[in-house]
């Protein structure tokens, strides 16, 4: 019985490199045994998410998600709901590739990449769930966390890893802190917090330290808790982080939980509503609960 695959590809990411490798990539599906096909998604909204939830329905083996993290977590929010799902691989061509970084998929070549798939080596991976929407990577929010998806992706093809650490220098003096209720496994935080983030993988925006201890199968998230706003206190945690440091300091909160409440005491310092960001992208707003999906989606893995 022949065995199909989409390959959805984002045509914009990472200096829209992918243009030049469709053909090549496709042909390392057929080399797999595949029937291999492609989309280029458009710039319709949740394009590579609609593409992904038909072909999963259309009786699809795999899909190939080439493009930056906002691809790929398109893919997986049009599968994740799904009772059958297909495997899916994941081919880097953004900025930071958190996700492939975590999968030790190659980051230099995206026809590498696709290769990954001849290997036939998978893991079943975990798979977050926050309100009605899924993440596969990371989940975040508070005033710090304006880091990731307040550098505009255009900035962030020309600079790089450098537009975020360009970011941060301009956005210390402006960090707040607001008053929240955390629910999460082994107990209760309630306090002035400048960010929480709820991670899978120890990959994150590039740092592969600020989760120290994460497991891709486990079925529980790494939580942690910024307390402080203080922007030299933040600095010195900043640094901390790059060798995995900051999780014994007492401004920090670092445990392991499958489920999370998330609600806002009071209103917001700004008055607006809280976003919350989903892998780069906002992804709703507070309060939320989160829950880990355990082993939920077959990957490719390098």
């Amino acid at each position: 019985m022949t065995r199909k695959a989409r390959l959805i590809y984002n045509p914009v990411s990472g200096h829209e490199q992918m243009l030049q490798n469709v053909a090549d990539i496709l042909n390392v599906l057929e080399q797999a045994g595949f029937e291999a096909s492609a989309f280029r998604t458009t710039p319709e909204p949740l394009s590579a998410q609609n593409e992904a939830k038909r072909c999963a329905l259309a009786g699809f083996d795999l899909l190939v998600g080439a493009g930056g993290d906002g691809t790929i977590n398109e893919v997986v929010n049009g599968v994740a709901s799904l009772e059958k799902r297909p495997k899916l691989a994941v081919i880097p061509a953004g900025t930071t590739n958190d996700f492939a970084r975590a999968l030790k998929i190659p980051r230099d070549n995206l026809v590498d990449a696709a290769k990954v798939i001849l290997t036939g080596k998978t893991q079943k991976m975990d798979i977050g769930r926050a309100g009605k929407q899924y993440f596969m990577n990371i989940a975040a929010s508070g005033s710090l966390t304006e880091l990731t998806y307040g550098v505009p992706s255009e900035v962030k093809s020309v600079l790089g890893y450098s537009a975020y650490l360009l970011k941060g220098a301009e956005m210390l003096p402006k960090i707040s802190s607001n008053k929240m209720r955390l629910t999460y496994d082994d107990g209760v935080y309630e306090g002035d917090l400048s960010m929480f983030l709820l991670g899978m993988t120890n990959s994150i925006g590039g740092f592969e330290r600020i989760m120290p201890d994460a497991q891709l199968s486990d079925g529980l998230f790494q939580l942690i808790v910024v307390k402080t706003a203080n922007p030299v206190d933040v600095l010195r945690l900043m640094a901390m982080a790059l060798n995995g440091n900051h999780v014994n300091d007492p401004q920090i909160i670092y445990t392991k939980t499958k489920n999370l409440k998330v609600e806002l005491l009071g209103e917001s310092k700004d008055k607006d509503p809280i976003p919350v960001n989903l892998d780069g992208e906002i992804g709703g707003h507070l309060p939320i609960d989160f829950e880990n999906l355990k082993q939920h989606i077959e990957f490719y893995i390098g």
